[in-house]
């Protein structure tokens, strides 16, 4: 079994319903495109049969992959987190140690990431060094840029 990975309910909905449309929808138009491909004649010279059958080994190898993610996911209850330390799904304030800047990030699974609304994966380098650090901490965050430290000035759910 895989590890668990940690969601909203709005997360999880957004994979079901993304697994749900690859099933239903995606999966018989190509099923459709095959049998269309199919009929055209010689399948050792349709270049349009092995482009839909190498599309349909694609889909499938990423519903089963989704399928994996939903069936080990979990819910995460944001009422019910501990704000003394950076979890998954707190919203972390932090100053920028150089420049004194602020910024808040929410920890998230990495299927919800959006840097744009604040929103990081707790597998990213700024995620991996918020997780865990209390309120006064320093986290020091290496990216690909270089080094960067953080102090944890608030932590909220």
């Amino acid at each position: 079994m895989a590890n668990p990975a940690y969601y909203t309910e709005e997360g999880l909905k957004k994979l079901q319903d993304e697994l749900n449309h690859m099933k239903m929808v995606e999966r018989p138009h190509i099923s459709q495109q095959i049998a269309d491909a199919r009929d055209k004649g010689d399948l050792s010279e349709n270049a349009e049969y092995h482009a839909a059958k190498e599309e349909q080994g694609l889909l499938e190898a990423r519903i089963a992959k989704l399928e994996e993610v939903v069936a080990n996911a979990r819910i995460i209850d944001s009422s019910q987190l501990d704000t003394s330390k950076a979890y998954i799904h707190c919203t972390v304030t932090v100053r920028h140690a150089e420049n004194g800047s602020e910024r808040k990030f929410t920890l998230v699974a990495e299927s919800e990431a959006d840097i744009k609304t604040g929103k990081i994966s707790v597998s990213s380098p700024i995620g991996k060094g918020l997780l865990g650090k209390a309120v006064g901490e320093v986290a020091e965050v290496v990216t690909p840029t270089g080094s960067t430290r953080f102090e944890v000035i608030g932590i909220t759910r």
